[in-house]
């Protein structure tokens, strides 16, 4: 297992922390489900790599009462039958907000539309935030090497 090679760099500017942790609390009063949000977190981190991600998405989406069969097959959620359409929805932006590059049009106009259907323009906000922010620890985190569990 490779070392950590150095803290986690937002514990090491004054306010990062802070300001990380404020956005996931404002994401997560928004009025999405916990459960919902935690499986967003968790498929951006397995798209990403982040181990110390998937661990700690996988902490919450149990704490917030996600069935385990769904922490299980994330990664496969089109192929499983236990994710709800808003739920498919939601990671279907997730993972295209969170390939960005992969696509001349990211998130083209039927994706957006359809997750739309499930929710309004704060609910959009709320995801969409908490997808970035998820993406932005990842970011933290990966190339730092911080370890899962920790």
């Amino acid at each position: 297992m490779p070392t950590e090679r150095m803290p986690n760099p937002a514990e090491l500017l004054p306010g990062a922390m802070d300001a990380l942790l404020a956005v996931d609390e404002v994401t997560g009063a928004a009025g999405l489900e916990g459960g919902l949000l935690a499986l967003s977190h968790l498929r951006t981190s397995q798209i990403n790599g982040c181990g110390h991600g998937v661990a700690a998405a996988v902490r919450r989406a149990l704490e917030h009462g996600v069935p385990e069969r769904q922490v299980h097959t994330v990664a496969a959620w089109r192929q499983a039958p236990w994710f709800s359409e808003d739920e498919r929805a939601a990671l279907a932006l997730t993972e295209a907000v969170t390939r960005l590059a992969d696509h001349p049009d990211p998130v083209p106009d039927r994706l957006w539309d359809l997750a739309a259907k499930y929710f309004d323009h704060r609910e959009l906000a709320a995801l969409l935030l908490g997808i970035a922010s998820t993406n932005a620890v990842n970011r933290l985190h990966a190339p730092t090497r911080q370890q899962a569990g920790e």
